[in-house]
C-alpha cells in the first residue's frame, strides 16, 4: 500500500533565504575544496605555522604554497601575521574547524561501511 508524503509549503521568503544559504555554503566549501588547501588546513589544525613550515609538511613549493594560502586568506578561512620575514598563518573561521575535523573523523578514523 503506498502512502503518500504531503510536504509541508514553504514560504517563498524562507526559499529564498535557504537559497542564498545554500549558495553561502556552496562558495565555503569551494575553498576548502582543493587538496592542496585542505592539506594546509589540515596542519593548520595543530597551531600556527610559518609559510617555509608548511612547504616542508606539504612538500609544496613556496609559491604554490603561497598561491593556496592566499585563497583561505581571501574567503577569509585563515589569518596571517608578519614577524621579520616570516609569515605564519593560522586558523580564522571556527565553520572550516569543525568541517576541517568532521573530514578527519569520515576519511582519516572512521571505517567505511
Amino acid at each position: 500500500m503506498n502512502k503518500m508524503v504531503m510536504h509541508e509549503t514553504v514560504p517563498k521568503t524562507d526559499i529564498e533565504q535557504m537559497a542564498d544559504q545554500a549558495k553561502d555554503a556552496a562558495e565555503f566549501m569551494k575553498a576548502l575544496a582543493h587538496e592542496g588547501r585542505l592539506m594546509i588546513f589540515c596542519h593548520l589544525m595543530s597551531g600556527e605555522k610559518s609559510v617555509s613550515e608548511l612547504e616542508a609538511l606539504i612538500g609544496a613549493r613556496q609559491a604554490a604554497v603561497s598561491q593556496q594560502l592566499s585563497r583561505l586568506r581571501l574567503e577569509g578561512l585563515v589569518n596571517s601575521r608578519r614577524d621579520g620575514k616570516a609569515i605564519y598563518y593560522s586558523i580564522a573561521d571556527r565553520r572550516a574547524k569543525v568541517l576541517v575535523e568532521t573530514l578527519h573523523w569520515l576519511f582519516c578514523t572512521a571505517e567505511p561501511d
